[in-house]
């Protein structure tokens, strides 16, 4: 299984290879079919353990979902993954943070939108020292700069705890959608 749609990475030199803002395309996905929830179901532990993490990103919060399989429904999938994601600790986000890609910017986008969009994220990891990790699923493509920037400015304003908090809520939601992709999308 993959981790999920992203956008090609945008890499920010001054970032080490960090990376952030992962996006997938809006939620207009068919239901799980029966055959890859069963199939997740029944998979070897390891097997599973090694799916969810491509869509979890931390391999305690996938442990802990692989280990109460199987699942009558997508849904339960879904709110055990949410149950699990409560529970990660300090080092579980950081875990699940690093493994985050940046989205390229538009092809048409001008030189002042990567600079503007590099100062943010600049200023988000100084300030709190990890990625920054947005949900864009919802979001119209030609509105994801715009959207990106506004989110970072706003949250720059959050003391440490409380961007905990929405990040560990955006990491969530993130997870949410790769895992429907990943039980809904037959493709490999």
């Amino acid at each position: 299984m993959t981790r999920g749609f992203t956008l090609p990475a945008h890499r920010l030199s001054h970032l080490s290879g960090r990376v952030a803002i992962p996006t997938l395309p809006g939620q207009t996905r068919p239901p799980a079919t029966g055959n890859l929830l069963e199939a997740f179901n029944t998979a070897p532990a390891e097997e599973a353990h090694r799916a969810l993490l491509t869509c979890l990103g931390s391999r305690h919060w996938a442990r802990r979902v692989a280990a109460h399989r199987p699942y009558p429904t997508l849904d339960a999938l879904l709110a055990a993954s949410d149950e699990a994601a409560y529970d990660l600790t300090a080092g579980d986000l950081a875990e699940a943070l690093a493994g985050e890609p940046l989205p390229a910017l538009p092809a048409d986008a001008y030189g002042a939108a990567h600079m503007a969009l590099d100062a943010a994220h600049a200023a988000y990891e100084a300030r709190f020292g990890h990625a920054f990790v947005l949900y864009l699923g919802d979001t119209p493509p030609e509105e994801t700069l715009d959207h990106t920037l506004e989110a970072i400015r706003s949250r720059l304003a959050n003391d440490p705890e409380k961007e905990r908090e929405v990040t560990a809520e955006e990491l969530r939601r993130l997870a949410r959608g790769r895992l429907v992709t990943c039980l809904t999308d037959p493709r490999p």
